[in-house]
């Protein structure tokens, strides 16, 4: 703190300067030494008292003795001089100051007494003066005072004989306005001779009303005329409104037809024509770049723009406070630009034609936001283009869903000629490839040109479109699995896309359901991958998605989903074809009485078609399907030929066997038999290759044979017919099945089973059952030949 050269701080010196000055001026001194009892208690007393009224100079030094060594007495007292000193200076300078003051102000008052010494001279000559001239203006008044009278009662005769003729001269004078086109001249006059026409127009001027009023009837009419004429200029119908309010004509109703004129341009607006787009926009180039639209109908529409501009700022100049109905206009014209928009969209436009179609609704928007900024056009635009681009987008979607739909539903159909049957299959699952992969970039490339336009709407919803595709890819996969799925009657989806694709008439077939199966994989493992890398390089610096969530389209949550579907078309496809061979077994084991069978003479039939089965299975199979890179479970000689041999054995010893007794208690020793057996794995786990799909078929189509089997009741020949059969299916079945153990193991159960259900179960001998088997052999190979 700055002090100064009395050791006293420069704020405790102002204190106590105010302080002295308040007591110096106070008028009741006793008022404020009454504030402090002189008798206060010792104990609340302190060094500060010294600067109130009620200061006591004893009992201040008991207390400052108290407090203070000899030392601060010392200093106290050296402190109090310097501050006496002050003070003493300070009143001082306070006298000299108040001196001076009183000395100017005695002078002021000398100077003031010699001016006014000889101003009370002059004033009573002016008053004299005064006096003088007012009686001389009272003499001239009186002397005038009756010609006053008179030609002030002349000049009011003259103003009515003027208003007079002023009305008997109105209607020639508004007839001659008409003529002159001099309207407001004409409302001019009217109006003013409209008060004496409500005064005296039913009695003295009654014929000079009827003229007038017919005048002005014409003159209302031209008005109107003016009013509804677009060749008129804004300020020239915007006059004649006034004009027509101020003859008190209902401008209401004008109002409302004109903005039924309005209204009705926007009915009579044609914004469904393609024409309008065509030749509006190059991809290629910038905005600046880019012509006029050259096409007749793009002029017409920009010209009747223009004029419902030119007609709004019109409306907006003669009709004061009418800026919300326009804007309401103004915003149904943008309304309807987009719903044409959407209605294009929804029938398949490019990129290039939504370009367009946006350019043509900005340029409206700014030719209308110049006339009517209070609209707010451009958030409004914005926000109909956030819908339109995403409408876009969806429906880009939904033809990719189409066009892939349609390339695999080729497996559905029977070929055409010219194609072979073999690969058909094949052909649609390298359309479907083909679809997903090129019909995918094709999509980014008709993406990214809306992305590269320096549209002002587009730039606006540049990160929202970055978005929006990686959420349509990802949603695009999942409708994908989805109309997979419904298509192969395993799934249940609401999605509008997927029911807006036609699904086939006819039941689904196998071999479609098979191409699902690979295209599934395909997708899951080389169509994601590759998509979800364009779409990075798509995304690369823009989206709202990149600073929070990354992107929406995850390999990582959309493989499994197509994964699990393609295992499920793949068990789809075995049932279905299970079930079809199930359905022949049925019919060949449901149709015979096998109590009354004749003796065999040769294979059934229905081998051959249980073998044509397998021929088309594995023709479908080994056209999309993967080989083994390995092969499992060959021909061994434990667990599969230890029933192959148990089975030989079981039939040499029924052939050595007349009894039929004797025969029944070697099958019940030979199952007792196969249950210390070593257990066989007959179903082992499915895999995405030909080996695994076809022995899978060829084993539940054994175990079916089994179970049908079970179900019936053979005598001798029927036992010796099963036998037959499956005798020569051992030895053309090795060729189709690749788990040739297994599969003897379910042929030697069919015989098994068939022995266990018949009354006289006494085999074929070995040389008969070998002949019939041979002579089968070549017509098969004919029929079936080992592809």
């Amino acid at each position: 703190m700055e002090v100064e050269e009395g050791g006293v701080p420069l704020d405790e010196k102002a204190r106590r300067m105010r302080d002295l000055l308040s007591s110096f001026y106070s008028p009741d001194h006793s008022a404020s030494a009454a504030s402090l009892p002189r008798n206060t208690s010792s104990r609340f007393a302190t060094l500060d008292t010294i600067n109130t009224t009620a200061f006591d100079a004893d009992q201040y030094m008991n207390l400052l003795v108290q407090k203070s060594n000899v030392e601060g007495l010392l200093q106290k007292h050296v402190e109090m001089a310097a501050e006496i000193k002050n003070l003493d200076t300070d009143l001082q300078m306070l006298v000299y100051e108040n001196y001076n003051k009183f000395i100017s102000a005695t002078d002021t008052i000398k100077r003031m007494k010699n001016n006014i010494v000889g101003m009370e001279t002059n004033m009573e000559q002016l008053l004299e003066k005064i006096t003088s001239v007012q009686s001389r203006s009272d003499g001239v008044n009186t002397s005038l005072f009756e010609r006053r009278e008179h030609i002030e009662k002349l000049h009011r005769t003259r103003n009515l004989l003027r208003k007079v003729q002023f009305i008997y001269d109105l209607p020639t004078r508004l007839e001659k306005c008409i003529k002159s086109e001099a309207y407001a001249e004409a409302v001019k006059l009217y109006t003013g001779a409209t008060p004496i026409f409500k005064a005296y127009g039913d009695s003295s001027f009654q014929d000079c009303k009827r003229a007038s009023e017919e005048a002005v009837t014409i003159i209302t009419k031209k008005l109107q005329g003016k009013v509804f004429s677009d060749s008129e200029s804004i300020q020239s119908r915007a006059e004649a409104v006034m004009l027509l309010k101020q003859l008190d004509f209902p401008v209401e109703n004008l109002k409302v037809k004109l903005f039924e004129k309005l209204e009705q341009f926007l009915v009579d607006l044609n914004l469904e024509s393609k024409e309008l787009t065509r030749g509006s926009v190059d991809v290629n180039k910038s905005p600046k770049q880019e012509s006029v639209p050259h096409s007749a109908s793009a002029i017409a529409h920009e010209a009747s723009i223009r004029e419902f501009a030119k007609a709004i700022r019109a409306y907006k100049v003669i009709f004061l406070h009418s800026e919300p109905q326009l804007s309401k206009l103004a915003q149904d014209l943008v309304k309807k630009h987009f719903e044409a928009t959407h209605l294009r969209i929804m029938k398949q436009v490019h990129s290039g034609d939504l370009l367009a179609m946006l350019r043509l609704i900005w340029t409206d928007v700014l030719l209308m936001d110049e006339v009517l900024p209070e609209a707010s056009l451009a958030d409004c635009a914005l926000q109909y283009a956030h819908v339109a681009v995403r409408d876009y987008i969806s429906s880009a979607f939904g033809r990719l869903l189409r066009y892939i739909s349609d390339s695999l539903m080729t497996a559905q159909f029977t070929p055409k000629e010219g194609i072979e049957e073999e690969y058909s299959l094949l052909t649609a699952l390298d359309a479907g490839k083909k679809a997903v992969t090129q019909g995918s970039t094709d999509a980014l490339l008709d993406f990214r040109q809306l992305l590269d336009q320096e549209s002002e709407l587009l730039f606006r919803l540049r990160d929202l479109t970055i978005d929006w595709v990686q959420e349509g890819f990802r949603d695009f996969f999942k409708k994908l699995d989805g109309y997979f799925l419904l298509l192969s009657g395993k799934g249940n989806t609401t999605s509008e896309d997927v029911n807006l694709i036609e699904m086939p008439g006819d039941k689904i077939s196998a071999g479609l359901v098979l191409v699902l199966a690979e295209f599934s994989i395909f997708v899951e493992q080389s169509a994601i991958p590759r998509i979800t890398e364009e779409l990075a390089t798509f995304s690369s610096g823009g989206g709202v998605r990149d600073h929070g969530h990354g992107l929406a389209l995850v390999p990582a949550e959309i493989c499994p989903i197509i994964q699990s579907s393609g295992e499920t078309f793949l068990h789809l496809y075995i049932k279905m074809r299970t079930q079809k061979i199930s359905v022949l077994l049925k019919k060949r084991f449901t149709a015979p009485n096998w109590v009354k069978h004749k003796e065999p003479r040769e294979v059934h039939m229905f081998v051959d078609m249980l073998l044509q089965e397998f021929k088309e299975i594995g023709i479908e199979v080994k056209q999309l399907l993967p080989q083994s890179p390995h092969h499992k479970h060959r021909r061994t000689n434990s667990n599969g030929s230890t029933a192959s041999s148990r089975s030989s054995a079981l039939r040499d010893d029924k052939l050595s066997r007349p009894n039929i007794q004797k025969g029944r208690s070697q099958l019940l020793e030979s199952h007792l038999a196969k249950l210390f057996k070593q257990k066989m794995e007959i179903f082992t786990k499915l895999e995405h290759t030909q080996e695994s799909v076809i022995t899978t078929i060829v084993k539940l189509s054994l175990k079916s044979l089994q179970e049908l089997v079970r179900l019936q009741t053979f005598n001798r020949s029927g036992f010796q017919q099963i036998q037959l059969d499956i005798q020569f299916l051992k030895a053309t079945i090795k060729d189709i099945a690749e788990d040739e153990a297994a599969v003897d193991f379910l042929l030697d159960e069919v015989i098994v089973s068939t022995a266990e259900r018949c009354l006289d179960p006494i085999p074929l001998e070995p040389p008969v059952l070998d002949r019939l088997v041979q002579a089968k052999l070549p017509k098969t190979s004919e029929q079936n030949p080992v592809s």
